[in-house]
């Protein structure tokens, strides 16, 4: 054995244990472990069956992700499973915890499947631009049929072992003893197989899997590995399993070394990175119960529910007893929601909102453990509210302000212990957006960052954090990319030009169509603050800011950069739009040119990684990485396309650079041209 495989023997029956810490990844010294527990197997007379199992808190959760950048080496998976069914024993796979990818289609091959009960299975490999590789398209819809397999594995999904049980995927569900259940079935097996490879696949009309794939292609946004997935699933109903196998694999293989599967993998590592600073760290966070979040607005009521939905007991706290009633009562319809549509339970809600309490006296704040600032995004409003705070708050509490641009050092300075105050910067709808921005100021504790750190897990969010400057991380570059939009609005293309390019790109929404959901006097008001330390020199775009004076703020006033007509879904084309913007241009003695989707995809992502080298070299953000996980759980950047940063580093510096040198021409006084360096020292994968 290798020393990632333990084996030793209950009377007749050989167990095996993975034991590769902390998931039991798939590595190469796990497989050839699994070969050679086989090998001993068969050449044992008296070991009559065997049982796979994990050690520690899971049975196989996946392979080794770092492999799949290189050449596979040697046993593959699919050789090991082929050992699995040929060997005349019978083999159980007994689960707890997680049984992923690999580590699921390795039980496919075993003769039963018994777990405990929690457990967890799924084929998640199409979220990383792959396909299952050993078997799982050919041998899964054997036992469910070829329309549920493409509804699991072109999603990714992750199975209770209950509903598995009931599919018919596992055969037993135990509360508790697992490996003496395991024993207790491998030896009811002795002297008989039960492959799965042996069985037919379940006869499927043609219009129930065209339904099924239609749904699949809409929901997985058509992405090529999506499509081979179904190609591969039909192939089980068409073909003898062992060609299926091997058409499987060849898909497997083609995919895992395209750039859509390398910025997958590139995001997965980069969020494994997230809570490095946790487990890495000295430094204990506090024990957080009770949260306050005051302000009830659309932000605070969503952070009040994000925080209920993780369990904590939740103060929503507003002077307004107007406010105060209408952010309860968003909070009350989403869980009533949760509960139509099957969400969640009666008790579950019960639960939740026993947990919930609101006041607007000040006082109810004293018990709370941690403390979210959720209002009106005006600095003296905040350094009012902070006031209030420290005069209730107990003096351990921790203090968070949620704001996007505001200076939290500023207001830190103005309380009396500035080493509990950070920011927590949201994104809307809170309880939904998973990015989640942890703003150090200069004085925070490390304390208090390994806690929000804490807590952003508990949540569910991606945290990323950031420096204390003018937009963050995300906002910064965002505003660089948005900037590179108006430029070309000046040059020659118009608004839904651009806001189609980048959607065919993959983006969730183009620039112009965000704004005119997000408001434009928001950005007005910013940019109005700003106006008197505003270089003069610098290139500025007033497009937005005429919009503006026209009482035109988008969504809400019924027009901005689009027309909303009533009833209608999306924006229109507005004539006067054009003609403001090309009377801009006239204005500024700009002569106006054609664009096409590749110039305007271009300019926007080399001014994001511009942006991006500019926040490592400023420090804001310590990994590179994290400029990427912001951009795609905050922006709509494509996540398969990996994000700035992957995409920079794809291109090679030298290349970059040169491109960056265009782009600086351009895009006129202003734009600085960054060191790109921190970019490519940085890997998601190292």
């Amino acid at each position: 054995m290798t020393s990632k495989i333990k084996i030793h023997h209950e009377s007749e029956v050989m167990v095996i244990t993975v034991d590769n810490p902390p998931i039991n990844a798939g590595s190469i010294e796990v497989r050839q472990g699994l070969l050679d527990a086989i090998a001993e197997l068969e050449s044992h007379a008296e070991l009559k069956a065997a049982i796979i199992i994990g050690a520690g808190s899971t049975f196989i959760a996946g392979s080794d992700m770092k492999e799949f950048s290189q050449p596979l080496a040697e046993p593959h998976l699919p050789k090991v499973i082929a050992a699995i069914e040929n060997c005349p024993k019978p083999v159980v796979a007994a689960l707890h915890g997680a049984a992923l990818g690999g580590g699921f289609e390795l039980t496919l091959a075993c003769d039963a499947r018994i777990a405990l009960v929690g457990s967890i299975i799924g084929l998640p490999e199409v979220t990383l631009g792959i396909i299952p590789g050993a078997g799982g398209t050919q041998r899964l819809p054997r036992l469910i049929g070829i329309e549920k397999s493409i509804e699991l594995i072109c999603a990714g999904a992750r199975l209770k072992v209950d509903e598995a049980l009931k599919l018919g995927i596992i055969d037993q569900v135990v509360k508790s003893d697992l490996l003496a259940n395991a024993i207790a079935l491998a030896k009811s097996m002795v002297g008989s197989k039960k492959r799965i490879r042996d069985i037919s696949t379940p006869i499927s009309t043609d219009q129930s899997i065209q339904a099924a794939t239609q749904k699949a292609l809409k929901a997985g946004k058509n992405r090529p590995q999506v499509q081979a997935a179904i190609d591969m699933i039909c192939n089980a109903q068409a073909l003898p399993i062992d060609e299926g196998l091997a058409l499987e694999r060849e898909a497997f293989q083609n995919l895992r070394v395209s750039t859509e599967a390398r910025a997958l993998r590139h995001q997965f590592f980069a969020e494994r990175k997230l809570f490095k600073a946790l487990s890495g760290n000295d430094v204990k966070a506090q024990p957080v119960n009770q949260v306050a979040v005051i302000g009830a607005g659309t932000m605070g009521s969503g952070i009040a529910i994000a925080c209920l939905s993780a369990g904590y007991s939740v103060l929503l706290l507003d002077q307004s007893e107007a406010a105060l009633a209408s952010g309860v009562k968003k909070l009350q319809q989403f869980y009533a929601s949760r509960l139509s549509n099957g969400k969640m339970s009666q008790e579950k809600v019960n639960e939740i909102l026993q947990h919930f309490s609101h006041s607007s006296d000040w006082a109810a704040i004293a018990s709370a453990d941690l403390i979210i600032e959720a209002v009106f995004e005006d600095i003296d409003v905040k350094h009012e509210v902070f006031q209030k705070i420290e005069a209730h708050a107990n003096q351990n509490a921790l203090l968070a302000s949620n704001t996007s641009y505001l200076d939290i050092d500023a207001i830190a300075a103005r309380t009396r212990n500035p080493s509990r105050v950070f920011g927590l910067h949201f994104f809307s709808p809170a309880q939904v957006m998973k990015l989640l921005e942890i703003v150090r100021c200069k004085a925070t504790s490390p304390a208090a960052i390994a806690t929000s750190l804490s807590f952003a897990k508990r949540l569910g969010k991606m945290p990323v954090i950031s420096g204390n400057t003018f937009g963050f991380i995300g906002n910064r570059i965002y505003a660089a990319y948005r900037r590179q939009c108006e430029f070309m609005l000046e040059e020659g293309a118009y608004p839904e030009q651009i806001d189609k390019a980048l959607e065919e790109y993959g983006f969730a929404m183009g620039p112009f169509a965000v704004a005119d959901m997000s408001g434009l006097d928001i950005a007005w008001g910013m940019r109005k603050s700003q106006s008197a330390t505003r270089n003069p020199e610098h290139r500025y775009v007033t497009i937005p800011d005429t919009l503006c004076r026209l009482g035109r703020f988008g969504r809400k006033s019924g027009a901005g950069y689009y027309q909303y007509l009533e009833g209608t879904k999306f924006g229109a084309v507005d004539p006067l739009v054009t003609q403001l913007i090309d009377r801009d241009s006239v204005e500024k003695g700009i002569v106006r040119r054609e664009f096409t989707s590749q110039e305007i995809v271009h300019r926007v992502l080399m001014s994001m990684i511009n942006e991006a080298a500019h926040v490592m070299s400023e420090k804001v953000a310590s990994v590179s990485s994290d400029c990427d996980i912001a951009l795609v759980n905050g922006y709509g950047f494509p996540r398969w396309r990996g994000g700035p940063v992957f995409i920079a580093g794809e291109m090679g510096q030298e290349t970059l650079d040169a491109e960056l040198k265009k782009l600086a021409v351009v895009s006129g006084a202003g734009f600085v041209q960054a060191n790109t360096t921190l970019l490519f020292k940085d890997h998601a994968e190292g």
